[in-house]
């Protein structure tokens, strides 16, 4: 099995590489996430994952490393992770109000054969409308600093959830259908 690596700290992502069997290194990117939309959702999500990816590359001499970006737009606004609680509040509320976009973008080096393979996905989530004090009690139980749009899906914000249209792992951060086929054309598959 070639070395892979995961150019992302985020623990969300680590477990959905555990749960589709891959076996990986973490190496936190350094790279700074651009949050300027000048194109698409879908080429700044692409762009970053693909800075994050590159910044890790750069370590080694062998492997493959997976790079990935996921945010919220709102109104041709990108929604990442809050800077504080205060900004995550308003977040939440925000995307309370009506159905929202996830993007993410992934990015896979094979630095031995020197590709590249990028791609994303989007999802559309409907939300329930929280209540000032529904989002407080969440914010008690659940850090919402290292989610984008200050919610996990997978874990208690899912009650939040009406219902998504599209990928659900995609909106966890990574996923997992495009990743594979991207995987299957460096030479790892999953099965």
């Amino acid at each position: 099995m070639r070395k892979i690596i995961l150019a992302s700290k985020s623990k969300a992502r680590q477990k959905l590489l555990r749960q589709i069997g891959l076996k990986f290194r973490v190496v936190a990117s350094t790279a700074k996430e651009d949050r300027s939309l000048k194109t698409r959702c879908s080429d700044l999500v692409i762009a970053n994952a693909l800075r994050k990816a590159e910044d890790v590359a750069r370590r080694f001499s062998s492997g493959i490393v997976i790079g990935a970006d996921t945010v919220v737009l709102v109104n041709r606004k990108i929604i990442g992770k809050p800077r504080d609680n205060k900004s995550a509040f308003k977040t939440l509320r925000l995307l309370s109000r009506k159905p929202r976009l996830i993007y993410t973008g992934i990015a896979v080096i094979d630095i031995d054969k020197n590709k590249k393979f990028t791609a994303y996905d989007k999802t559309k989530v409907y939300m329930q409308h929280l209540d000032d004090k529904q989002i407080r009690n969440y914010f008690r139980k659940v850090s919402p600093l290292d989610k984008a749009g200050a919610f996990d899906i997978e874990g208690l914000g899912s009650v939040f959830i009406d219902r998504i249209e599209g990928c659900f792992y995609n909106v966890v951060g990574l996923p997992l259908s495009k990743l594979s086929r991207i995987l299957k054309k460096t030479g790892v598959d999953i099965f």
